[in-house]
């Protein structure tokens, strides 16, 4: 399945796991250094990275498109870039993801809500941690104030609530992380 082309000004959730749903990370180093090359890759120009989670064997993103270009001039360096570094460091060889990065486009508001919710329980749903806020690679800290990070820039989700509070409340107030959101538009 191809991806939709990427335009700007529009949100997108980018997705990949690891090959054979083999690991992505697999020492804490890995994890940093995925997140530092998500900074020099999602640069303003291009891209802002609304939301994100990094699970053991693959990752969400949540992106606002500032340019059409985000594949070639983004995903492709960026996952290049973190596979190389990987291949190197553990001498292996060959993709990690399987295939190239899937890009869902999201089309209403109310999905872009009830995405950043999934993104944020995807490690509860995996039952790594019980409270989102206890996965520290993830955006979720940043969103209700446990961490003031400046990689994901919660503004457009959190203006929609009246505190970081209320959007706590309304990722805990519902575990379920798929409602919301058609099962097509779910990682496959």
């Amino acid at each position: 399945m191809r991806n939709p082309p990427i335009r700007s000004e529009c949100y997108y959730h980018f997705y990949n796991r690891g090959v054979n749903f083999g690991n992505i990370f697999f020492i804490p180093e890995n994890w940093r250094f995925f997140l530092q090359r998500m900074r020099k890759y999602f640069l303003p120009q291009h891209a802002d990275v609304m939301a994100y989670c990094l699970m053991p064997n693959h990752y969400h993103m949540l992106i606002l498109a500032k340019s059409d270009q985000v594949s070639h001039k983004v995903m492709q360096p960026f996952v290049t870039s973190y596979t190389k570094a990987i291949n190197k460091q553990r001498s292996r060889v060959g993709a990690l993801f399987q295939g190239t990065f899937r890009a869902k486009f999201v089309h209403k508001n109310e999905y872009l809500l009830h995405l950043s919710r999934y993104i944020h329980l995807n490690p509860v749903t995996a039952g790594l941690v019980n409270k989102p806020e206890d996965w520290i690679y993830s955006s979720y800290r940043d969103y209700i104030g446990l961490r003031n990070g400046t990689l994901p820039n919660p503004s457009v989700i959190l203006s929609q609530f009246a505190s970081p509070k209320h959007y706590l409340d309304f990722v805990n107030d519902d575990r379920d992380p798929k409602r919301g959101i058609p099962d097509s538009l779910l990682l496959d």
